[in-house]
């Protein structure tokens, strides 16, 4: 179990400078516009370390290089987002002098219908406006939601491996985190049940329900169900975190964990299937938490990009185009997931098992043959790939053979040249 002491003191922290300080070590604070600068001393709060860095933005910074071809960031490929559509509704956009001016801090209300209209489809039942809350990224729903509900101390069941970007926020939050562990068929929601029927009480719990990141597996419909049996039976609120099940490669979205029940709150996002520079992520729920949301963003950034938003709406209202545009990025996202999957089993055969994607951006690889990912991470970035080993997402379980692998960043060429360089690293590494 990993938890927060919410009491424990903290300690006066030297911010190293930085020409000595370490990779994750807090930035230097030294004073700027003296002729010498001076050291700083300052306290930070105890809370802060319990929130595990992020080895996926340290990794964003080396996998830049031109030379690297990166499997490392979620990254949706650049030329897959609608540049001249976003243009379009850009210049639409500002013809409205709202576009450029503060705007409701619950978000902009057509945009607020778009998204409701969208999830009342999804979940089979009426959701209205009033139960949506636009956010920065549905990064910053999660963040304040975890703020509205949560205490110090409190228990919160997380996957196995884990969405890092929610192990951080609840990490911020004090939780005590209990970690389930992920297989193909998603979260173990029957080793779930048996913690709950052994005491367990956690007051949230999160899944990435629809291709999930990391682990690339989708929760099936009889643990959607139970999941959302065991909510309304012990009386927590599921997190369905959802920014990819538009992404399914063949037939309809899966139905959601909300289609089950009501104790459910989903996040949603427009970075997957428009651009993430949009920075429009919603919150969907029940209106009392909706509200506590909404006083939360209040004091954190008083609203949303009216502008970003006002192009939101643009796109996701354009039902015909929107189909379209889906309809393009899941048979390219189809291609490339077909391409890395196909070039890992030429190159490692037998000795890797890999995930085989039904949508998303990620497929998951386990070493058979004692390759630990993380070891061998400098030497394939030597040779020009780049990659986010399974230890970066691990809570109890050993990762250490595993890693993630983004398909959605590049077109099937470079996947292909990816793969190579990686298998090229390895028998380096070898011999």
């Amino acid at each position: 179990m990993l938890g927060a002491g919410p009491t424990r003191p903290a300690a006066p922290l030297a911010l190293p400078t930085q020409d000595d300080r370490s990779p994750g070590s807090p930035l230097d604070l030294s004073c700027i516009g003296t002729a010498k600068a001076t050291r700083m001393t300052l306290t930070l709060s105890a809370r802060l370390r319990d929130v595990r860095g992020s080895a996926i933005r340290d990794l964003l910074a080396l996998t830049a290089r031109p030379e690297v071809i990166s499997l490392a960031g979620g990254l949706p490929g650049t030329d897959l987002l609608p540049r001249e559509r976003i243009a379009a509704a850009l210049a639409e956009a500002m013809t409205d002098p709202a576009a450029v001016q503060y705007g409701e801090t619950a978000g902009l209300h057509r945009l607020r219908e778009a998204v409701a209209a969208h999830e009342s489809g999804r979940i089979g039942r009426p959701v209205g406006a009033g139960d949506v809350v636009v956010t920065s990224g549905s990064q910053q729903a999660l963040d304040l939601l975890a703020r509205a509900v949560l205490d110090p101390g409190d228990a919160v069941v997380v996957e196995d491996p884990v969405y890092v970007g929610a192990l951080q926020v609840f990490q911020a939050a004090g939780a005590a985190l209990h970690p389930v562990p992920v297989d193909a068929d998603g979260m173990a929601v029957d080793v779930l049940a048996e913690r709950l029927a052994a005491g367990l009480r956690p007051r949230l719990v999160h899944t990435v329900s629809s291709f999930h990141n990391p682990r690339g597996a989708t929760l099936t419909a009889p643990r959607r169900a139970l999941l959302a049996q065991l909510a309304e039976r012990y009386g927590f609120l599921v997190v369905e975190d959802d920014p990819y099940g538009l992404l399914a490669f063949d037939g309809p979205p899966p139905v959601p964990v909300a289609a089950h029940g009501d104790r459910v709150v989903r996040l949603g996002s427009a970075s997957k299937v428009l651009a993430p520079a949009l920075r429009v992520g919603w919150l969907t729920g029940p209106a009392a938490l909706c509200a506590a949301v909404e006083r939360l963003k209040q004091c954190t950034d008083l609203c949303s990009s009216s502008l970003t938003q006002l192009v939101t709406a643009d796109l996701l209202t354009d039902e015909a185009w929107f189909a379209g545009h889906l309809d393009g990025l899941r048979a390219a996202l189809r291609e490339r997931a077909s391409a890395l999957t196909g070039a890992v089993s030429a190159e490692f055969g037998d000795t890797v098992t890999c995930s085989v994607p039904t949508g998303g951006m990620f497929c998951w690889l386990e070493f058979t043959d004692g390759t630990r990912p993380a070891d061998l991470l400098p030497g394939a970035l030597d040779h020009g790939v780049g990659y986010v080993p399974g230890t970066a997402f691990a809570v109890g379980q050993d990762l250490s053979a595993a890693a993630r692998l983004c398909f959605a960043s590049n077109d099937p060429a470079r996947l292909h040249t990816a793969v190579a360089r990686l298998g090229a690293a390895r028998r380096a590494a070898a011999s």
